[in-house]
């Protein structure tokens, strides 16, 4: 189950801990947001990225929680800089296969639309702190994250949708049944897999939707499909803005 919180509880918060409006707001962002310029500066001089972020944290005294955030929002600059090279814009989207990360851009989704905290990262794309270890189970705003990316590939003519969900991941089978129920309400055809590792399925392919780092780096080309989602659709959502801008 998500790492913080419990899907079957009455009102499910995906990705959300109890401690998260200290961690993240207050003198609880102003820290981390410090603590993010360092784990800058190191990276971008060559550091690895495992002892930059423990040095880091401990020096500004960061929680667990925190020093995911920093982790999971944080890399070169020079690696960002590629990762937007390769990114095409949403009216590419017409006559455009999608290939798309299935419980990645899902969960994300599921963890706005909770208002949980999503957190804009140095390269321009939204990630929780969701953890799945293993298991994952739909919760009552998933079908509206499913409707949210079908409204938006409808509307941008793309030519079909391919999702990929980890098979090895307990109920990606009701997460695929759930998709393909979903998609008979809109034009887009869609296609559903399950696969033994959605990021390697994604290696070197076009049109990929998924905040995965490692996915980014080596896909041909991808949309931030989930930022467009956010930035207009979800108006509940928490945004933490580590993305470095002004």
């Amino acid at each position: 189950m998500d790492g913080h919180l419990s899907d079957s509880a009455p009102h499910p918060r995906r990705g959300f801990d109890p401690a998260d409006p200290l961690l993240f707001s207050g003198a609880g962002l102003t820290r981390l947001l410090e603590a993010q310029d360092d784990l800058q500066w190191l990276l971008d001089r060559g550091y690895a990225k495992t002892g930059a972020l423990d040095l880091v944290s401990r020096h500004h005294q960061l929680v667990s929680r925190q020093s995911l955030a920093l982790q999971r929002c944080t890399d070169p600059s020079a690696r960002c800089q590629t990762r937007t090279k390769r990114q095409l814009e949403l009216p590419s989207l017409k006559d455009c296969p999608v290939r798309i990360d299935g419980l990645n851009l899902i969960i994300l989704l599921e963890v706005a639309l909770s208002s949980s905290p999503v957190f804009l990262a140095r390269d321009g794309v939204f990630r929780d702190l969701a953890g799945l270890r293993g298991t994952y189970h739909l919760i009552p705003q998933t079908d509206d994250a499913i409707d949210l990316v079908f409204e938006v590939l409808d509307r941008g003519l793309a030519a079909s949708v391919h999702f990929f969900l980890d098979a090895p991941v307990s109920n990606s089978g009701r997460l695929k049944t759930r998709i393909l129920e979903r998609a008979r309400l809109y034009t887009t055809p869609a296609e559903v897999s399950l696969v033994s590792n959605a990021d390697a399925s994604l290696k070197d392919q076009e049109g990929v939707v998924s905040g995965d780092s490692i996915v980014l780096d080596r896909c041909r080309s991808w949309f931030n499909l989930a930022r467009a989602i956010i930035d207009s659709q979800i108006r509940e959502a928490w945004i933490i803005d580590l993305s470095g801008s002004d």
